[in-house]
């Protein structure tokens, strides 16, 4: 069962990450709809899941498991920040009988409002494969501008593909809202 609500969003719930949902982070991630829209290359165990979930939180990152009807449809979170800076990265992985929901949305609105109201950051970023239109769409509609790309960075089922980095700064997100 997963944790506590942290943030409610119009479709889904934020909620803490708790052992229990190893299985189904294991299950997530290890789809393979789900890991061509990552960086995740190798199979990832619930035993490999739980000592990440034990370990998740010490660098100030945050994780927090995507709900609806507090069922699991995903997971949301900001990876350790750069205070220096004041940016943070936003990811984002949903089980593909969920997609095309709005669930991503909500989750990547909920969280860049977490990051600029409460952590007070200057700037969240993401990373997407130029093969992953859905994700990219994902970050334009919660006002995401595309900033560059990293010509064929990733090794993407055995070929080469961009990454497109979008940005979204602190004061475009107060105009947005």
């Amino acid at each position: 069962m997963p944790g506590p609500v942290f943030r409610r969003g119009e479709a889904v719930e934020l909620r803490t990450v708790e052992a229990a949902d190893a299985a189904f982070l294991a299950s997530l991630v290890n789809d393979p709809q789900v890991r061509a829209g990552t960086a995740m290359t190798t199979p990832i165990s619930e035993g490999d899941e739980r000592e990440w979930i034990e370990s998740a939180g010490d660098d100030g990152e945050v994780h927090l498991l995507a709900c609806v009807d507090s069922d699991p449809v995903g997971i949301a979170g900001l990876n350790a920040p750069n205070e220096s800076f004041g940016s943070v990265e936003l990811g984002y992985q949903f089980a593909p009988d969920s997609w095309g929901n709005g669930y991503a949305t909500d989750a990547a609105r909920e969280l860049c409002a977490y990051a600029f109201e409460t952590r007070r950051f200057h700037k969240v970023y993401a990373d997407v494969y130029e093969t992953n239109p859905a994700s990219a769409r994902v970050l334009e509609k919660v006002g995401f501008a595309e900033e560059g790309r990293h010509r064929e960075e990733a090794f993407v089922d055995g070929e080469h593909v961009d990454i497109r980095r979008f940005g979204l700064l602190a004061d475009e997100w107060v105009e947005a809202r």
